[in-house]
């Protein structure tokens, strides 16, 4: 059996997930002190619409989040609004907001054999998210890392996506 390090060490980190209490605060903070710039105004989402799950079951959750690219890895922020989802347990545990995911990433026809060895790891998935550029796995790694770890399986349409993205940095 392989362990999470052999799982995860062929794959390319993408993305690192902060979840924060004020998402203008951050992104100002980012800009001002570190700066990391480029983020667009945050965007309203629901987990409804994205179809994510929270443990097996579509729920109710609302946030806010804005990305950037920088030193080639994408910056995620993510402010909870309401219902519930992994970013709103992140926030409830630390209020002052922190590193809640690091994404890795793959092509699409990789996804099943990378989420099905940490699930036979014993890895529980959190949140899932089937979405036209990208199949998502959220898995509770923090007892592990201190991280949830997210599995991204990226679609043909996703590739064009990120290079996009990249473009505009």
């Amino acid at each position: 059996m392989n362990s999470i390090n052999n799982t995860i060490a062929g794959l390319e980190m993408a993305q690192i997930g902060w979840v924060v209490p004020d998402i203008h605060a951050a992104v100002k903070f980012l800009a001002n002190v570190l700066g990391i710039t480029g983020f667009p105004q945050p965007e309203h989402f629901r987990a409804q619409d994205l179809g994510m799950t929270y443990y097996g079951t579509a729920v109710a959750g609302e946030w806010l989040t804005t990305q950037t690219y920088n030193g080639g890895v994408f910056i995620e922020l993510v402010q909870p609004l309401s219902g519930q989802s992994m970013f709103h347990d992140y926030l409830a545990r630390y209020p002052a907001g922190g590193t809640q995911h690091m994404a890795f990433r793959l092509p699409v026809s990789d996804f099943d054999r990378v989420t099905n060895d940490l699930l036979e790891q014993g890895y529980v998935i959190i949140s899932e998210v089937d979405h036209p550029i990208a199949r998502m796995a959220f898995f509770d790694t923090y007892q592990t890392l201190g991280v949830v770890t997210e599995i991204m399986g990226i679609t043909p349409e996703g590739w064009v996506a990120i290079e996009q993205m990249q473009k505009t940095r």
